[in-house]
Parts: C-alpha cells; structure tokens; sequence
C-alpha cells in the first residue's frame, strides 16, 4: 500500500479493482471503458489473459451489458441502454408511484426554472459565453454548472417518468390479473 493510500479509504483509481475477482475486474473495466475496446486491451486493464476476458465479454455480451462489434479486430463497448434500462428498473422497484411523480415534479420546477432564468428550452440552445457576459450574478463558472444541472434534471426526469410508468403499468396488471 503507497503512504497516500488509508488501509480504510477506496483503493487509488489506478487500480480500483486490484482485489476483485476476473470477473470482477472485467465488468468494471468495461464500466470505464468510453469507446469500443478489443478483448486484449481490456485483459490488460482488467489484468488477466485475453481468453479469459473473451470468455467474459462474450458472458456479457449475451446479458446485453456490452455490445460485440464483429471485425478485425473484435471489439466490445458498454451497452448504455442496458445500464438506463438497470436504473429505471431499480426505481420503479424501490419507490412508488406517489414518490416517482413527485420526484417528476421536483425535476420539473427545476427544469422549468432554468428555462425562464435563461429564457430558452433547453440547455444546448444556451449560449455560456454570453449568458455569463450579459449577466451581473453569474460567472461563466456558473453558468457552465446551471446547464450541466439542468441537462442532468432533463435526463433523470425521463427516468423517473419511465419507472412511474413501469411501476403503474406493473400495478395495473397486477390489479386486473
């Protein structure tokens, strides 16, 4: 263990999953990974053979976890729908309907706030630059934190709105099942 490491703090982000299993490893290496990768260059990541990150990718491949682009070389990339898909089930399992509307409209007052405060609908016909210059409150700093927020509200609205409508559709069929 370096002298910066706590024996109780999280492992250093080079190596964040030094003591987890291959499996382990493999799957949050692919979580990492941001553009496709071949089987070998997320072993080397991972730290394990190749063969045995095949093995994996392929295990992940048919959960839908990653996407398996056929080629030369064969090359794999986390399946982002797998992972909204994950969340917006995770939602709908541990809130209900009443908890998931009312985050709706949580998200809805912050989004609708940052559309008057920057007088457009949404944050990319925002220009930064000129908001931040035209503005006596708020720095470029601010402004870039507004409209990263504000795409965040945007993003995490459709989820809660899918889970209250995945959790209402589940009590409905439960209802007249």
């Amino acid at each position: 263990m370096s002298n910066t490491e706590s024996p109780d703090g999280p492992p250093s982000f080079e190596n964040a999953f030094r003591d987890d299993d291959v499996e382990q490893r493999i799957y949050g290496t692919i979580l990492q990974t941001r553009e496709p990768a071949t089987a070998s260059a997320i072993a080397e990541q991972a730290e394990c053979d190749p063969k045995t990150a095949r093995k994996y990718l392929g295990w992940f491949s048919d959960l839908g976890i990653v996407t398996h682009h056929d080629g030369h070389p064969t090359t794999y990339e986390r399946n982002d729908a797998y992972f909204q898909w994950r969340r917006i089930n995770q939602l709908a399992a541990e809130h209900t309907i009443d908890e998931l509307q009312e985050h709706v409209r949580t998200l809805t007052t912050r989004i609708t706030d940052y559309e008057e405060t920057y007088d457009a609908t949404t944050p990319a016909a925002v220009d930064a630059v000129d908001a931040a210059e035209t503005s006596d409150e708020r720095t470029i700093d601010d402004v870039y934190s507004d409209l990263a927020d504000w795409a965040t509200a945007r993003d995490e609205r459709k989820r809660y709105e899918r889970a209250r409508q995945q959790r209402a559709g589940a009590e409905t069929d439960q209802a007249s099942g």
